[in-house]
């Protein structure tokens, strides 16, 4: 019991010096009290050493944090679509210019081509971006994903036993997620378990650091009465 308590301390030690390290900038820095990093990054396990997948990792705030956090030994993969990398390129250029953050590998590939990937992973995030594989938007510039085969392709990535973490803005229970997904951004947690189950992942459970009562669950994110303030799950799979 002992060993095991400090092996937790150790590990909720090595999150928090990658949150304050002091080479992140300013606007990320602010970001930290809506995102909680340190807690969700304690919550999925994330280890000094391991190799991770940041699936439409966006502008590299979290892939900025895990390449702190698996240091030397690790590295950390910030995947984007197109799309995604069409709307943040400016900032995951400037986050990685002049080799700024040595382990972290830039990967842009439509979902499909995901299947071309042959390294295997110690754990996958998806942060904020679940609901992004069930809608379709041609006229902003989002197709249709093959949201079954890109699950599988996550699963085939990863190592046995890895972990698949994932946080997202919560919709009303029992809507469509192809419908809140484009609408307001959200998606009913219950599906993506669901969905995630069907893909092959077992749910080992949830964190509450997010979660906002207040939040009506049926306003955009983007509207500033809920803007980075939503109701959010944190929820854990293993492979």
């Amino acid at each position: 019991m002992f060993m095991f308590i400090c092996f937790n301390m150790a590990h909720a030690n090595g999150v928090r010096e990658a949150v304050e390290n002091q080479a992140r900038t300013e606007v990320d820095r602010d970001l930290d009290s809506k995102r909680k990093p340190a807690e969700v990054l304690e919550f999925f396990g994330i280890q000094p050493g391991m190799n991770v997948l940041d699936v439409f990792g966006g502008g590299g705030y979290y892939a900025e944090i895990l390449s702190y956090l698996v240091g030397e030994a690790g590295s950390v993969t910030l995947y984007n679509n197109s799309p995604w990398n069409a709307f943040v390129n400016k900032n995951v250029m400037v986050r990685l210019k002049d080799n700024r953050l040595p382990n972290v590998k830039r990967v842009v590939l439509e979902p499909v081509g995901l299947e071309s990937l042959e390294e295997k992973f110690d754990a996958a995030i998806f942060v904020l971006g679940m609901h992004d594989i069930y809608y379709v938007d041609e006229e902003n510039g989002w197709p249709a994903i093959d949201k079954e085969g890109f699950l599988a392709n996550i699963h085939r990535l990863l190592k046995d036993g890895a972990v698949f973490g994932v946080v997202d803005h919560n919709a009303v229970t029992g809507t469509d997620p192809s419908v809140v997904g484009k609408s307001v951004h959200r998606i009913d947690p219950a599906v993506v378990i669901r969905d995630l189950k069907a893909a092959g992942f077992k749910f080992e459970g949830e964190s509450n650091v997010l979660r906002n009562p207040n939040d009506t669950l049926d306003i955009s994110v983007f509207d500033q009465s809920v803007s980075r303030k939503t109701d959010r799950s944190i929820l854990k799979f293993r492979k």
